[in-house]
């Protein structure tokens, strides 16, 4: 039974669904954003009921070409509200991928993005804001849980 005062007006919160990709020596593939200081995990907000792997695959391909079947996350994190509304990261494990994988960013003035690269994990802290490199850290130091969509893993 659904009590229609839950649903009259849902709370609203973002959901980010970002991927660590990382290469052979375990460099973690990052983007440059246009509208931010220091360089973020590739990915981006989901769309309203679209499934979050779903959203974290189809930001990872807009971003950087890469088309990577994503199923389980290596971190959850809350960000209260500032500028945006409050926002649930999910950061999804992209795997490993191989030194001569091609990314394909589109141009600055569609994307939002200056360009990708794979950056040392140790370098980390000197390129991201410190919040971002701690969800990085956070995400590399994690063994992977698997997503569920109703109790289902998910495909």
């Amino acid at each position: 039974m659904r009590d229609p005062r839950l649903l009259a007006k849902p709370p609203v919160c973002r959901l980010g669904c970002l991927v660590l990709v990382r290469n052979p020596r375990g460099d973690v593939l990052l983007v440059d954003p246009d509208y931010m200081d220091g360089l973020i995990l590739p990915g981006g907000a989901a769309q309203p009921n679209e499934p979050p792997h779903l959203a974290a695959a189809r930001n990872l391909h807009a971003e950087t070409g890469l088309n990577l079947r994503l199923a389980d996350v290596l971190a959850v994190d809350f960000t209260p509200a500032d500028r945006y509304l409050e926002r649930l990261n999910l950061v999804f494990d992209g795997g490993t991928v191989r030194d001569d994988v091609r990314l394909t960013v589109p141009p600055q003035h569609r994307s939002g993005l200056f360009g990708a690269r794979f950056v040392p994990a140790h370098e980390l802290p000197d390129v991201m804001a410190p919040a971002q490199a701690a969800r990085a850290a956070e995400a590399l130091a994690n063994r992977a849980v698997p997503l569920l969509l109703h109790g289902q893993r998910s495909s």
